[in-house]
């Protein structure tokens, strides 16, 4: 289309002749929400769950105001001046629709980078009562082997000796709470949204670890009186690339520079745990419970590790996409078989949940053409992933002495991608992950020691010692290396 309009503020009522637009009050005076880690997933998730209930006619007081605390955030905080912080979110169904609206729950966003003031200033503020976490796994700075808080960090000692001038989320949280406590406000609720198990349980240890260090009077009252709600979230949420862009200017008439993909599906179920009050997510389908354990485990389990199955499967057969995998019949069944013999039997029964119209749906999802969900990305920071998502289902079911064939056949590609860094035809992967060199490293000494991958402990615990594990590892590994190819393993194990 020519002359597609510029996305902001002045040109809503133009484009809500194109698509559907924020109808309510966009006031940047009541905030509600502050939130650390504005990427798709929370553009896509909490912002459009907010944006819901907003443009219901509910949730007036509330808005979001976004904080960057990495320097690769300034792009998306220069594009959100110039769009007065609306974006488009694009909503790709499997039939090829596509069904674009423009959000406006985000009405301000912050760059703690440069100047710390204006975002403490902003979480001290009377109207905040909630800060969410978008920080990956990472962001959380725990050590993967003990998973006590990390103080090494250059930017952690940084902020224990001057707390005034915070880096870190840590940094910025014990600020402003500080701020709170010592003028009487209470205090907000930290909510995490990221995908790690016992979340918000994650979030409470490292922030009264690290407080208990800088202020050992300020952890006390955080451990009294801050709500640290766990939760489990849920949609697939792609990188936006150029063609989306063009899309969106080409066919819909709208410019936007950073809109966000997503599949059709979304789901959020939250501890309904809060400190100062929250908005009324249950009218737009949010699920709340008593203990949010038994889903952020299904989740892990069946959706985050039948991602890493078909990552690094498909990555090391040549697949592109996570729907290429899918497309194909032999991995679609070996994901069925991995998802039924050994992920279902540990989970137990899930209140209000269909196990079996979940891992239906599961398919669906990953099938999915329109989204084109990378395997790339998918396997990026696969150690941060697997132990997390896999590796546990593994010990698991070596101690019930269920199946682990599934799953040991994805630790043995993971070494293979690990030391050849190609697929089997030859072709470079792209590799991603900050422990690249180190995998790298206990991979390539497997020609001298066939479980020297497995026995970084940090990663697989005592995997290495079990015999009936390495016994299967071995065997699978031995046939890779030896020119077998994934899919030839596949069919033998099904």
């Amino acid at each position: 289309m020519d002359n597609p309009i510029q996305l902001n503020q002045e040109n809503l009522e133009a484009i809500g002749s194109h698509i559907p637009v924020p109808k309510y009050s966009r006031d940047t005076e009541n905030g509600g929400i502050v939130h650390i880690g504005v990427g798709g997933f929370h553009r896509a998730h909490l912002a459009y769950y907010l944006h819901q209930l907003k443009q219901s006619g509910d949730a007036s007081a509330w808005n979001i105001t976004g904080v960057g605390l990495r320097e690769a955030d300034t792009k998306l905080h220069d594009i959100f001046k110039t769009q007065d912080h609306l974006y488009t979110l694009m909503v790709k169904h499997p039939d090829g629709k596509i069904e674009p609206e423009v959000i406006g729950s985000i009405v301000d966003f912050k760059m703690g980078t440069t100047d710390p003031e204006p975002v403490i200033v902003r979480m001290a503020h009377p109207s905040t009562k909630i800060v969410s976490l978008t920080i990956t796994e990472g962001g959380y700075n725990f050590n993967p082997t003990t998973g006590e808080f990390n103080f090494d960090i250059p930017d952690i000692q940084h902020e224990l000796r001057h707390p005034d001038d915070p880096k870190t989320v840590y940094g910025f949280l014990t600020a402003a709470l500080k701020r709170r406590r010592d003028i009487g406000l209470p205090a907000f609720t930290v909510l995490s949204c990221d995908n790690i198990e016992h979340n918000g349980d994650m979030a409470r240890k490292m922030l009264l670890t690290f407080a208990e260090a800088q202020n050992p009077d300020l952890a006390k009252w955080i451990a009294e009186e801050v709500s640290f709600p766990n939760s489990m979230v849920d949609r697939i949420t792609p990188v936006t690339t150029p063609a989306d862009i063009e899309t969106l200017a080409q066919n819909f008439g709208i410019q936007d520079a950073w809109p966000v993909t997503c599949e059709p599906f979304i789901q959020w179920v939250v501890e309904d745990k809060f400190s100062n009050g929250r908005p009324d997510f249950e009218k737009v389908d949010v699920q709340f419970v008593p203990d949010v354990v038994p889903y952020e485990k299904m989740k892990l389990r069946l959706l985050n590790a039948g991602h890493s199955v078909l990552g690094l499967l498909g990555a090391i057969h040549g697949h592109p996409t996570i729907n290429a995998c899918v497309e194909d019949e032999l991995f679609a069944n070996y994901l069925r078989a991995f998802l039924d013999q050994e992920a279902t039997p540990i989970l137990g029964n899930i209140e209000g949940i269909d196990l079996e119209d979940y891992k239906n749906s599961l398919l669906e999802r990953f099938a999915n053409p329109n989204i084109k969900d990378s395997v790339s990305r998918i396997c990026s920071e696969s150690s941060a992933k697997l132990p997390k998502f896999l590796i546990p289902t593994i010990h698991e079911n070596l101690a019930t002495g269920g199946s682990i064939k599934f799953a040991t056949l994805v630790i043995a590609a993971w070494c293979c991608y690990s030391d050849k860094q190609v697929d089997q035809n030859g072709e470079p992967l792209e590799i991603i992950d900050v422990m690249q060199g180190t995998l790298h490293d206990a991979a390539k000494e497997t020609t001298n020691d066939a479980l020297a991958f497995v026995k970084q402990e940090s990663l697989f615990g005592g995997l290495a010692e079990n015999e009936r594990f390495a016994a299967s590892y071995t065997s699978l590994l031995q046939e890779l290396y030896q020119g077998a190819t994934i899919k030839k393993l596949m069919q033998g194990l099904l």
